[in-house]
């Protein structure tokens, strides 16, 4: 029941893209969704057949529209019910909360339609997407001690801060499970950066942090902008990775705002 109002809902509210372009290679999402880490988006695809008992070609399409849609949204909700919290839990064990499942169903709500493709026999395809951000912000929204801690620092931290503009992480060679919530944590396993050290904007607009496949993408990404630190991952469990006694000093010594606006990479394979 809960699961058809927010189709319902998102039917009545959502706008519909006005395109008739072929997607470009790699466009569509995959098997009717994905979930894009990299780019920081959950993304999702759905099919709608003309209906037949309509009145005109303009009405039958118009709920092939809507059908397509409803099917993107079931599509989406599946993908982020797979999607990993911190590696060992994922979105589906949060949403057995009645509180959690409710903001999750008003993210979904907040969807951007990002393609659409009309076929000779008035059916529709419909690709929809959500920011990951958003989820971050459901699983975690309270930032009040990281903004207090921003407002209260010293001047001279202020201008250290400005030695790096992001955070890039080598992880290559771990098996790391992307998650909303990854933490880094120094030799000793205490937190040096995770959910809890982003300003409550991060939370919905970045999330903790993006990842890619090589170095080189994360240099070409703005994410971590043009003189991120860089260091390496010794190991990696779940959605955690660990530093060395070196790198997590470096780590520990910026402490800068740049980790709070969640201006971090994790480097894969």
């Amino acid at each position: 029941m809960r699961l058809s109002v927010l189709f319902a809902v998102a039917i009545a509210f959502g706008s519909f893209a006005q395109s008739k372009d072929q997607p470009k290679p790699g466009e569509k999402p995959k098997s009717g969704g994905e979930v894009n880490w990299q780019g920081q988006v959950i993304k999702a695809s759905g099919a709608g057949a003309p209906d037949m008992t309509a009145a005109n070609a303009a009405q039958a399409r118009l709920g092939a529209e809507r059908a397509a849609l409803t099917d993107a949204l079931r599509n989406l909700l599946a993908q982020v019910k797979g999607v990993s919290i911190d590696g060992t839990k994922k979105m589906s064990d949060a949403m057995e909360k009645d509180e959690v499942r409710a903001r999750v169903e008003g993210t979904i709500r907040g969807y951007k339609v990002t393609n659409k493709r009309y076929f000779s026999d008035n059916g529709v395809e419909i690709d929809i997407e959500v920011p990951l951000a958003m989820l971050t912000d459901v699983i975690d929204p309270d930032a009040t001690q990281v903004l207090l801690a921003s407002a209260t620092k010293p001047e001279a931290e202020k201008e250290k801060e400005k030695a790096n503009t992001g955070l890039v992480i080598d992880a290559r060679g771990l098996k790391v499970t992307p998650a909303l919530a990854p933490r880094v944590l120094d030799e000793a396993g205490k937190a040096l950066y995770s959910i809890d050290s982003l300003s409550s904007d991060a939370r919905k607009s970045t999330g903790v942090a993006a990842y890619v496949q090589t170095l080189d993408e994360a240099n070409k990404s703005m994410k971590a902008g043009e003189k991120p630190l860089v260091i390496k991952a010794t190991k990696a469990t779940g959605a955690d990775l660990q530093l060395g006694a070196e790198d997590s000093k470096k780590l520990a010594a910026v402490n800068s705002s740049f980790l709070a606006e969640g201006r971090v990479i994790i480097v894969l394979n």
